[in-house]
């Protein structure tokens, strides 16, 4: 059976794949009828379903599908490529140590710092511990040790950084998951709770995900302020909403075999020497630093590396614990950010969104269309990047369609007007988690190895399409901002 899977893989699937990347690569740029194409973001194009299609259909492992971008992007798109592909006539080229660059992506540290954490955890029982304390309301059924799992990331994740809410929790699943007989299909859907609540629970409040602060940046720019909250008041319901239907998805898709889950601490291994106290307080001080982002304004990327330094210098973390590590997710989401870089500094992401007459179109088909393109874009780049790239563009349009003396004004007003748009757009990136390379909680969950592409695109796109039905309808009938 492996046999065959493995023939179809390189037989049939990778055939494809190749076929479509060069067909993309080949054609005339007039062939993709933007006026502004040049053939450097064509060959980002190719590349661009050249990785979308090795990640999905899995022919290779992911994280070497990302190597192949990085190394793919420095020959054919970067100002030190070949030279017969990276001329200046070609397009705007990318800077070569930009696209290297990915791989110490501050997101990247903040993984290595989150790994580093989890493994101490491990080491000194700190995760059975946390686990233990933080589940304990929910009972020993493991499905509500699933809806536990999926609350306490959505909560922590509303007011801190959603990857370093699932660098934590990283630590706090890995018991639960031990404890799980290996075929055990609730496993996967145990896992999958980190991207699915991280990416969620940020949607609550202003604070949640970049997306949302951006919303807020522009809608106060233009005149109109939305409180955190306001934003709260309204968002946060939608948010216990699509957990509670994430809760029984998750479920429907992953039943659970055990029956009862309890997790023991294992005697002897609990110790109370220096280096247990300096991993408790070392755990507690990140967690503390990560949760008072706003307030004492060091980046979330920089205190994940807190714990590293000091579990290093005082011998904590030793050579056979690098060892442990994580290595191939953190290619993995270089990878993915290498991609993002290929979109955003050739100025295709750009010239997409601007190539969309959003001021011609009908107001519903205003909305659909920006929500499907920044759902689109943030499975592949940041959301971050995504929401600073389309928001602007549509505030300009909303506020025109806002003018009581625009055609569709009265539509656009009776759909909830310039709150509901831009607050929409925000929303619809942060429902985007199809990849393991879409968001790093997605990439987090990957590195359990319990979850499959197909598995985490499957949950990713219902969830997805879910969460944009809803999204609108709560925005724009259910409960819209006034």
């Amino acid at each position: 059976m492996a046999d065959k899977k493995i023939n179809v893989k390189y037989c049939v699937l990778l055939p494809i794949v190749l076929a479509v990347t060069i067909f993309l690569w080949a054609v005339p740029t007039s062939f993709f009828g933007i006026e502004a194409l040049t053939i450097v973001q064509q060959r980002v194009i190719a590349l661009f379903a050249f990785a979308a299609l090795m990640w999905i259909f899995e022919i290779i492992p992911n994280w070497t599908t990302s190597i192949l971008v990085i190394v793919l992007s420095l020959l054919t798109v970067s100002d030190k490529g070949l030279g017969f592909l990276c001329y200046p006539e070609a397009g705007k080229l990318i800077p070569y140590a930009n696209i290297m660059a990915a791989f110490a992506d501050p997101v990247v540290m903040l993984f290595l710092g989150g790994f580093t954490l989890a493994i101490m955890a491990q080491k000194y029982c700190l995760d059975v511990t946390l686990a233990k304390a933080l589940l304990k309301p929910f009972g020993h059924k493991p499905r509500w040790v699933l809806l536990g799992f999926l609350l306490v990331i959505a909560i922590f994740s509303m007011f801190m950084s959603n990857t370093a809410t699932a660098a934590m929790m990283l630590a706090l699943l890995a018991p639960v998951l031990a404890v799980l007989p290996a075929d055990d299909k609730g496993k996967v859907g145990l896992a999958l709770s980190i991207p699915v609540a991280a990416n969620l629970g940020g949607i609550g409040t202003t604070i949640g995900t970049p997306p949302n602060a951006t919303a807020v940046r522009f809608l106060s720019q233009a005149g109109i302020e939305v409180s955190f909250a306001q934003w709260a008041a309204h968002m946060i319901p939608y948010v216990l909403v699509m957990i509670f239907i994430a809760w029984l998805l998750l479920q429907a898709f992953f039943p659970f075999k055990t029956k009862e889950l309890i997790l023991k601490i294992p005697k002897g291994q609990v110790k109370k020497d220096w280096k247990s106290y300096t991993v408790w307080i070392t755990f507690f001080l990140t967690l503390l630093l990560w949760a008072t982002e706003s307030i004492t304004k060091i980046n979330s990327n920089i205190v994940a590396l807190i714990p590293l330094a000091v579990f290093t210098a005082t011998g904590i973390f030793t050579k056979d614990d690098i060892k442990e590590i994580n290595w191939n997710v953190l290619w993995l989401v270089a990878g993915g950010f290498a991609l993002g870089t290929d979109l955003q500094q050739t100025g295709l992401a750009e010239v997409l969104i601007n190539a969309i007459p959003f001021g011609t179109l009908p107001v519903l088909l205003v909305f659909v269309i920006a929500g499907l393109v920044c759902y689109f874009l943030s499975n592949f780049i940041s959301n971050s990047a995504t929401a600073a790239l389309l928001i602007p563009i549509l505030i300009v349009v909303a506020m025109g369609m806002s003018d009581p003396a625009a055609a569709n004004n009265s539509a656009f007003m009776a759909l909830g007007g310039t709150h509901a748009m831009i607050i929409f757009v925000a929303t619809c990136a942060s429902i985007a988690m199809v990849l393991p390379i879409s968001t790093p909680p997605n990439a987090i969950a990957s590195s359990t190895g319990m979850v499959q592409t197909k598995d985490m695109a499957k949950v990713g796109i219902i969830i997805g399409l879910i969460g944009f039905v809803l999204g609108y309808l709560w925005l724009t009938v259910i409960f819209p901002f006034k």
